[in-house]
This record gives structure tokens, C-alpha cells and sequence, in this order.
């Protein structure tokens, strides 16, 4: 299925991660790249680069975010990209961040616009309701993030610093206006650590409200509500094993927020951590359906308002007491939101991890399937077939690190295309020369990236975290690379989707050591992107990730 499009070309960028919300993309004129090829953009091709901030509210073309993971985004009408807070390293530790920043692809230039240059900020809430210069979200990964109609930026959740700089899982949403300049705590508790208030399933009240959590999937409809799913966090009675925020367990509600009636509906799924999922049959719709509670999960929707959720992992206390995250699985579900009923669609329904199976670059097939992971990037293309991209999970021979795989699924036809990149963990990237796309350039394996879709198709994908070697830093990314999917050429459309939005979120990452086999809850999770089109009934979306 294919959103409508106007003839004008455009090269805008979107932000975030693909969650399926409130980007909204502008028709600029743009440089047009060759299909199936990527280009590096900004930032440096080593790791763990200097942030170089300017002056507030300046545009420079020396100017950059420093190198992060699970930061949030989000693009706006113009087509700039958005990105907001992450994880970056310093000293030997991992801090986070509250920066805004707008990256203008015309120009080339970032700009520092709002937030603090210092490390772990406290939020600044002021009153709830009421938009202030002096208002602040505190510095946090893996959060929800989304664009509203009017180019409005919304923030949720998230592992970060609350009022007190108590760190957590947070419920707090806020909501940015790029023209006053202005944050307003919207909802949500100034705190870290809370439970939900769920209310009755299906009902809206402006009393419910998510538990705390980050690593969420996330979505906006064509109607403009943010749907929340999952991710790590509190349920209805407790946050955390024994109360530790750190051991937090995973969750398997979903969530519409109604920004009109400033209202949370609890619309399905537990209120309890760690549900089970339960897959019927491949390919069935059924009301009895749900996937298992997880995080770090990538998330899309379509034309037709349908959300799509794929992999991530849960987490538990195993028997010995440890607390550890299952293997990542590579189940691919479709929810209903017209009839409210999830199919399980591809994919393994164990929570066994699960191995790739590439087959031919290149060539679509029915049994090709991307091996089980979480913090991976996803975007939509104009034909509305859904992209993934890296993240931390299994290759093609079951090992499990970092990955820079990308694949393409056809919703149409049913089939999983290994695209480009490579089928083993810890690939290096290849640069080539700045601003120019080659065949042979390809990010390095990482997960936690931040991504958006412009209005012309094209995907961007922003830093991340990648393979460390035993004693040696986690490198963290802030280079900036945009991919022109063939499926754009060949959809004949050359200009932008009409009144298209595009949208992402992906989650949160805090680590203290290389990832191996499995996780740790307190260093990554991500959220996912999400794109619209608003043009009658034809929408579509992308959703968000977060890893913490």
C-alpha cells in the first residue's frame, strides 16, 4: 500500500526513530541519492567524538552533538531533524543528556537550542500545564517521541534524572514549541519510579496514566494519539524487583494518549510485569492475542493505521537470582487499531533466541527472517514496506553482538529481503568521503541509534553504541548518515507524500560493560519511529525503541 504524493522533491529529514507519531515533513528541494546507497553526512567517522555546542540558538557548521545512544527525535515542518538527550560517555562513565538540538539539511548545520551542556541535569518541571523558558525535561535515554499537527515536539518517559535528580524509569510527558521556545510539563509525575494508574481497559480518564518505563515502542496515529507499547518499567503495583527501579521487569500494555482530551487510555495487554505472550495462529487476527511483555522492540505503522511491533526481549530474575534479559526474539506483529486485535505475522513464537536466516543478498523469500534483536532503527518507505536496521541480536551463525544488517519487509507479499550491511556481529563501518553515497559505504554495527524518514523517503540514522572489546571504552557514535531505498525510484513517486508526517522512538542504554549474550537492564533500550500520511485515509507511521 502506497501513501499519496505531490510532485515536488524533496529531501527532509525525520526524527527519531521512526516512532509512528508527529514528524511532520516538509517538501524541500533536495539532493537526490542513488538507490540502495549510503552516504555519511556529519559527524566523525571514530567514536566516542567531543560535542562541540557554539552558542545557544546559533546554527555553525562546526557545531555537533557529541557521540550518544538513545537519543530521541523527532522532525519538523521545514524538514530539520530534532534530537533530544541519550547517553554519552565521560571520564570512564556514562552520563545523560538534556541538549535539544536541529539539524537543518539544507544548511548542513547543527544548532543548540535548548537544554543544559552538562552532565546527568535534573528536570525543571515549574507547573504542570504551564509552558516556560525556565521549564526542562531532565536528562534521560530511550524516551517516546513524537510531532503533533501543529509541529509541536512531545516527549515521554524514559530512564533519567526527575525533579530531584533521583534516577529511573520516568511517566513524565512534555511537550516543546519550537516558535515560543517554551517546555510544559503536560503529565505524568515529576518523579522517577512510578506506578501506573491504569483505570478501566478501554476507557480513557484524564487520572490514568503509564507507569514509569523506558525502551518502549511507540507510534502516532493519523488521528494525532501517541500509542505506547511496553518496554521496561512499572506496572500497577510495584517498579522494580523488591523495589529496585533497576530490576525493572517487562511490561506488554498498550497505551493511546489523546492530546484533544489530554486523556491516557489503558487499551490492552497486562497491568502486570513479565506476561507471557500468547501468538495463535501465524497469520490469524484474534482478540485473544498479545505479544510477551519486552523492550527494545522496533516499531512501524502503515498506511492504514495498523501498528507493527518487532523483537526486543524480556527480562527477568532467573533462579539463581540474577537479573537478565531473555534472548531477543524476532516475532512480527500487526495491531489492529480499527478492530483492536493483534496477529502474530513472522517470526519465531518462542522467546528462545532466535538465529538468522539471511539467503541471498538481495533477494526476497519467504523464509528469510532477521535474527532475534532489540535497539534497532526502522523506518517506512513511500511503498510502505517496513525497514530495520542493526541493533544488538543474533547473525547468521548465532552469535550475538552488535549488528549492521539491513532489511526490508514486504507486508504485501509477505517476505523479508536482506538488503545490505553484513550477516556477522561487530561489522566495521565504511565512510568513504563525506556527503558522498557509494555502494561500498555502510554504518558500523550498533545499536540505539536515533533515525527519521524525510518527506521524500529517504532514511537518516544519527550515532548509537557499539562492540567494545574486553577493557576497552564503549564507543559511542554522533556521525550522521542518510540511505535512498530503491523501493522510492521504483514507487514512481518523486516528490513528497501528501500532508505526510513522520515519526520515531527508540529507547534508553546505560552500560558498564561490552554486551555479550545477553543484557543488563541498566544500559540500553530503545523505542521506535513512526510516519503518517495524512491525506484522507491513508496515513502511515513509524514507531519508537528504547533499551534501558
Amino acid at each position: 500500500m502506497r501513501c499519496p504524493a505531490t510532485r515536488a522533491r524533496t529531501g527532509a529529514l525525520l526524527a527519531a526513530f521512526l516512532l509512528s507519531t508527529t514528524f511532520i515533513v516538509a517538501c524541500l528541494p533536495a539532493h537526490a541519492l542513488p538507490a540502495n546507497q549510503w552516504a555519511w553526512i556529519s559527524g566523525s567517522n571514530t567514536p566516542n567524538a567531543i560535542g562541540v555546542y557554539g552558542t545557544k540558538g546559533t546554527p555553525s557548521t562546526t557545531n555537533v552533538p557529541g557521540g550518544r545512544f538513545g537519543a530521541a527525535s523527532w522532525i519538523d515542518s521545514a524538514g530539520n531533524l530534532w534530537l533530544f538527550g541519550g547517553v554519552i560517555a565521560s571520564g570512564g562513565g556514562l552520563f545523560r543528556l538534556n541538549d535539544l538540538w536541529e539539524y537543518s539539511p539544507a544548511a548542513g548545520t547543527w544548532t543548540w537550542v535548548s537544554g543544559s551542556n552538562a552532565l546527568n541535569p535534573a528536570g525543571i518541571y515549574g507547573t504542570k500545564g504551564t509552558p516556560s523558558t525556565a521549564n526542562a525535561p531532565g536528562g534521560r535515554q530511550l524516551a517516546a517521541s513524537w510531532t503533533d499537527a501543529t509541529g509541536n515536539l512531545w516527549l515521554f518517559g524514559g530512564w533519567g534524572l526527575d525533579s530531584g535528580s533521583g534516577e529511573g524509569p520516568l511517566n513524565d510527558l512534555w511537550e516543546y514549541s519550537p516558535s515560543a521556545g517554551t517546555w510544559t510539563w503536560v503529565s505524568g509525575s515529576d518523579m522517577q519510579s512510578t506506578i501506573g494508574t491504569y483505570g478501566t481497559k478501554g476507557a480513557g480518564s484524564p487520572t490514568n496514566v503509564p507507569g514509569g518505563r523506558t525502551n518502549s515502542a511507540f507510534w502516532k496515529d493519523s488521528a494525532g494519539n501517541l500509542w505506547v507499547f511496553g518496554g521496561h518499567g512499572c506496572d500497577s503495583t510495584q517498579c522494580g524487583l523488591g523495589g529496585n527501579p533497576s530490576l525493572i521487569m517487562s511490561l506488554n500494555d498498550l497505551w493511546k494518549y489523546d492530546p484533544s482530551a489530554a486523556t491516557w487510555t489503558w487499551v490492552s495487554g497486562s497491568n502486570v510485569v513479565n506476561a507471557s505472550g500468547v501468538f495463535g495462529s501465524r497469520g490469524v487476527p484474534a482478540a485473544t492475542n498479545m505479544p510477551g511483555g519486552r523492550g527494545g522492540a522496533t516499531a512501524w505503522i502503515d498506511c492504514n493505521n495498523n501498528l507493527w511491533l518487532f523483537g526486543g526481549s524480556d527480562a527477568y530474575v532467573d533462579s539463581a537470582g540474577f537479573f537478565v534479559t531473555d534472548g531477543y526474539q524476532n516475532d512480527l506483529w500487526e495491531y489492529s487499531t480499527s478492530v483492536g486485535v493483534w496477529t502474530w505475522v513472522s517470526g519465531s513464537n518462542t522467546t528462545a533466541p532466535a538465529s538468522a536466516v539471511y539467503g541471498t543478498q538481495g533477494i526476497a523469500s519467504v523464509s528469510n527472517v532477521p535474527g532475534g534483536r532489540g535497539h534497532a532503527a526502522g523506518w517506512t518507505d513511500l511503498g510502505g514496506n517496513l525497514w530495520l536496521f542493526g541493533g544488538f541480536g543474533l547473525d547468521s551463525a548465532g552469535s550475538t553482538s552488535y549488528l549492521n544488517d539491513l532489511w526490508e519487509y514486504s507486508p504485501s507479499a509477505g517476505t523479508w529481503e536482506w538488503v545490505s550491511g553484513s550477516n556477522t556481529v561487530n561489522a566495521a563501518g565504511a565512510y568513504g568521503i563525506r556527503g558522498t553515497s557509494s555502494a561500498s559505504n555502510v554504518p558500523g554495527a550498533r545499536s540505539d541509534s536515533t533515525s527519521w524518514t524525510d518527506s521524500a523517503g529517504n532514511f537518516w540514522l544519527f550515532g548509537g553504541d557499539g562492540y567494545a572489546a574486553p577493557g576497552t571504552p564503549i564507543p559511542l557514535f554522533n556521525d550522521l548518515w542518510e540511505y535512498t531505498p530503491a523501493t522510492n525510484a521504483s514507487s514512481g513517486q518523486s516528490g513528497c507524500p501528501s500532508a505526510c508526517k513522520h515519526e520515531r522512538g527508540d529507547g534508553e542504554t546505560d552500560r558498564d560493560e561490552p554486551r555479550h549474550g545477553h543484557r543488563e537492564y541498566g544500559y540500553h533500550e530503545r523505542e521506535h519511529h513512526s510516519q503518517d500520511c495524512d491525506d484522507d485515509d491513508d496515513r502511515e507511521h513509524e514507531g519508537g525503541r528504547d533499551r534501558r
